[in-house]
């Protein structure tokens, strides 16, 4: 590409190598989570929640699970200001929530973001200031000591009003635009924070350390977290917090590996909203530690309904292919993946497994709200016959054989092909329907009466061209007799009957599906169904489909 040359590598790795992180495999347990929808995610919307969309999503929020949830910047704005008012004096903070309040680190913000908490029980209270080259030299024309004092008198100002306004106050500093701050001078603004709150076992401090702007690969995330980590001054009554935004895609893994280097809570947003590209989505965090077996201490078991509220207050769209989310993440088109979880599932309902382990599905997707039929296995031109005969089962009970569903499989990907569209299964019963069940031209069955047990013999009337016949056979069966007369009388030729029938026991548990399949002197297989109260007439009537689908194949002039 032109202009490669304009770029960099405008971040910094520790001084020393920070790499124990490597050496574990996965995440053992859930952070601490912070939602910040209500205050970055809000921020970076088209049309800002509303109160009413504020105060819903607030109670989305708490159903969730989250215990620690930022509400907004209260001395911004009259409206965020009578949000935080509105939580408090209506008593709508439950008890083992803490809500967490944004302010800059200047000293008439402080005091009005300590008055909007006036009446509050408990709240966190987050100064931040920007320490990054980019903004020390280009926005703020400050040097390092100058950035430091600023970062102290925030510090000493929370100090103060906290002592002066009634309420169980917790401290959080993020020195903002950490990942493009050397990291010794992050490290040494941070300790000079925690020198002035003197944190202790029962009055932590949280330490925040977002990637406001995502600018390395998620392993130098995870360096500069380590390295932190290790050195940070009262450890050991320090709450390690990354806040990750999502600039290079890597909002997720730059989290989770935070999380292996160290940190111990995580603040983001429900499907990732937020300024620019976004902040980390804690919807997949929570999942992808669902998948490993690990509790993420959030209630995502209804998916749907998350995503109902979310899309309806935010006014944003959950992308189709959103992972755990989309509409289409669970849903397989492709026919060898189809077949796979197919038979994936079919294999769980027969084996006691304790772990999920189906093809191509992370989780099961009824753990979250979502359901197989319409989920799954979805068809379109590219599907294949398991994926037809599995979505023909489960809303319609049928079961194909094997040898059925190939030829069937490429019929309605030639009707889907064709039409240009995805086919549901309505359209894929009435395709099965119309090709094969209970077919009636050339010969249309009518009755059947079985006459001689010793011999099998058989009568069975038909209706050829508008005149009904009567034709009496006998064979080894009364099915093999009503076969004898269709092959002498009528003049078919076929061999190798396939026969396979079963109770229909979705719609009417009192029907009978019958299929059956006949090999033409050419070669060809030739399918029919019948459907009917009685098993001998559904076998009858499926013979005759197979029958008539053959006769009407030779006949055309186009084989």
């Amino acid at each position: 590409m032109k202009k490669v040359e304009k770029y960099t590598r405008n971040y910094f790795m520790p001084p020393v190598k920070s790499m124990k992180w490597s050496e574990k495999e996965y995440i053992t347990e859930a952070p601490a989570w912070c939602s910040v929808d209500l205050r970055d995610g809000n921020q970076a919307l088209v049309v800002p929640m509303n109160l009413e969309e504020k105060l819903e999503y607030f109670q989305l929020l708490c159903d969730i699970g989250f215990k620690e949830i930022e509400v907004g910047f209260p001395a911004a704005s009259d409206t965020e200001y009578t949000f935080l008012r509105t939580l408090i004096e209506n008593d709508l903070i439950p008890e083992d929530v803490t809500i967490q309040v944004l302010t800059q680190a200047r000293e008439h913000i402080i005091r009005k973001t300590f008055a909007s908490l006036q009446g509050v029980s408990k709240a966190i209270v987050h100064l931040y200031n920007s320490t990054s080259v980019a903004q020390r030299t280009q926005v703020f024309r400050k040097s390092k000591r100058e950035i430091i004092d600023i970062a102290i008198t925030g510090a000493k100002q929370l100090n103060k009003y906290a002592q002066e306004t009634e309420g169980d106050f917790t401290f959080q500093y993020s020195p903002e635009s950490f990942t493009g701050t050397e990291i010794d001078f992050a490290l040494e603004i941070c300790n000079h924070v925690l020198d002035e709150w003197q944190p202790t076992a029962s009055q932590k401090v949280i330490i925040n350390l977002p990637a406001t702007v995502s600018m390395s690969m998620p392993h130098v995330y995870a360096s500069q977290i380590e390295y932190m980590s290790d050195n940070l001054k009262y450890r050991n009554n320090v709450i390690v917090s990354v806040h990750p935004h999502n600039d290079r895609g890597t909002g997720v893994a730059d989290a989770e590996l935070g999380m292996l280097a160290g940190a111990d809570r995580v603040e983001g947003t429900l499907f990732g909203n937020g300024e620019r590209t976004g902040n980390v989505d804690i919807v997949t965090l929570g999942l992808n530690m669902f998948s490993h077996g690990v509790d993420p201490q959030l209630n995502l078991e209804n998916i749907p309904e998350i995503i109902e509220v979310y899309q309806r207050m935010t006014k944003m769209k959950v992308s189709e292919r959103h992972p755990y989310g989309g509409e289409l993440v669970f849903t397989a088109f492709s026919g060898s993946h189809q077949d796979a979880i197919s038979k994936g599932i079919k294999w769980r309902e027969g084996n006691e497994e304790k772990y999920w382990t189906v093809p191509y599905l992370l989780i099961d997707p009824k753990d979250i709200g979502r359901e197989y039929e319409g989920d799954i296995i979805r068809i379109n031109s590219q599907s294949g016959k398991g994926g037809i005969a599995y979505v023909l089962g489960q809303k319609y009970g049928l079961d194909l054989p094997p040898e059925m569903r190939e030829s069937f499989g490429y019929s309605v990907k030639n009707v889907s092909d064709r039409l240009h569209k995805e086919l549901i299964p309505k359209d894929i019963y009435d395709i099965f329907v119309k090709e094969y069940v209970n077919v009636e031209t050339p010969f249309e069955f009518i009755n059947y009466q079985f006459k001689s047990h010793d011999d099998y013999l058989t009568t069975v009337k038909i209706r050829v061209n508008e005149t009904e016949e009567e034709f009496e056979a006998t064979g080894n069966g009364r099915l093999d007799a009503i076969s004898n007369i269709i092959h002498d009388k009528l003049d078919v030729d076929y061999s190798n009957l396939i026969y396979k029938e079963h109770a229909l026991e979705i719609g009417s548990g009192s029907q009978a599906v019958t299929y059956v399949g006949i090999t033409s002197k050419d070669g060809a297989v030739f399918w029919g169904c019948g459907i009917d109260v009685d098993i001998m007439t559904s076998s009858i009537k499926a013979l005759f489909s197979a029958v008539n689908n053959l006769v009407s194949v030779e006949a055309s002039p186009v084989k």
